[in-house]
């Protein structure tokens, strides 16, 4: 396989994170627009500036997607592009209905998905279990990198938001509702921008650890044996059983994820921020702060959790502390369904690609 497939696959991945930047935006800047501390416009610009900065901070959750949860020898160019087209489709129907499902699942789901198909369906390429004695985050496979924080990380996300406000309403109880939204108002643009550096840090190295995985696949094949003299910085070899991710792709996901989130995006915006709970800045405050503490707790353990199913718990802490019916559960059981069905469907459509080629005799 030439060189050639290789660069398309790449150019995939940065599709797929350039959706994820314009997708995601919402996990970031919903609330400090719904609380309108902050024009739309003004949002998006804060999340695409911390967004950029929070890419180039550590690398443990590239090395997670890239070497932790599928065997990388059976995992090919071909199974690749159609792990992101995967995501790319579930991304792009989630994105039309205003649902903020996770691109990570979507991501994780496309690539067992296809790994499976070019597989022939051997199992045994995905990794599912493998615990670690010490410490059951440190372990790799599909149970402790993926499953157990799609359970566990919305659960905090939850409970942070709902103790965070509660104890807001208790020490500000005395406070004129003025004051209340001048402080926090002030105090929620600095919770959006944590939010958003930690939604750099989560999502855009997933990216780069899916390339680095594409590039080591082909540079393992000799898909770079042949090719000019100056592309011998795309050559990637595995160091031990861990990836080391070059500088280059930490820069460029970085900039295609800033760039996507400039795009924003205003679908998912309305449902996280205004449609399950109406928020005032205080509200908003504590969301993000529950959400960016879990997320800068998991992000430095390797895990890669989805910042959207953080806010959005986060968010519904926090209406569930003022009231239940604050909440509007109609819209919240459409987003649990999103939840629910990204991981398969997204697997699904890249299992189906990868099958399809497979058909024409391309793999």
């Amino acid at each position: 396989m030439g060189f050639e497939i290789i660069l398309l696959v790449v150019l995939i991945a940065l599709v797929f994170e350039f959706i994820n930047g314009f997708h995601d935006t919402a996990n970031s800047i919903a609330t400090v627009v719904a609380t309108k501390v902050l024009s739309p416009r003004q949002a998006i610009m804060l999340a695409a500036i911390t967004n950029l900065a929070g890419a180039f901070w550590g690398t443990a959750v590239a090395k997670t997607i890239a070497s932790g949860l599928v065997d990388t020898d059976a995992v090919t160019q071909g199974v690749i592009g159609c792990a992101l087209m995967g995501g790319i489709i579930w991304n792009l129907i989630t994105w039309y209905y205003g649902l903020p499902s996770s691109s990570t699942h979507a991501m994780v789901g496309g690539l067992v998905g296809a790994t499976l198909a070019a597989s022939h369906h051997n199992w045994g390429t995905i990794i599912w279990s493998q615990p670690n004695a010490e410490h059951w985050w440190l372990g790799k496979g599909i149970l402790w990198k993926v499953i157990m924080p799609m359970i566990i990380s919305p659960i905090i996300g939850l409970i942070l938001g709902f103790l965070l406000m509660g104890l807001l309403y208790l020490l500000l109880r005395n406070w004129k509702p003025r004051w209340v939204n001048n402080v926090f108002g002030r105090m929620q643009i600095v919770s959006s921008a944590a939010m958003g550096f930690m939604h750099g840090t989560n999502d855009a190295q997933k990216t780069m650890g899916i390339i680095a995985l594409a590039l080591v696949a082909g540079t393992t094949a000799g898909a770079f044996d042949n090719a000019p003299e100056w592309m011998n910085f795309l050559k990637m070899e595995k160091s031990g059983k861990d990836l080391e991710i070059a500088t280059w792709i930490k820069v460029v996901c970085a900039i295609t994820m800033c760039a996507g989130t400039a795009m924003g995006g205003w679908r998912i915006i309305k449902t996280l921020g205004h449609k399950m709970v109406k928020l005032q800045p205080v509200n908003g405050f504590a969301a993000e702060t529950a959400s960016a503490t879990v997320l800068f707790v998991t992000g430095t353990l390797g895990i890669p959790v989805s910042t959207t199913h953080n806010i959005t718990a986060a968010v519904l802490g926090v209406g569930a502390a003022k009231r239940l019916n604050a909440v509007k559960w109609s819209v919240v059981e459409r987003v649990v369904w999103a939840w629910i069905l990204t991981l398969p469907a997204a697997g699904i459509a890249a299992y189906l690609l990868v099958r399809l080629i497979q058909m024409t005799g391309g793999m």
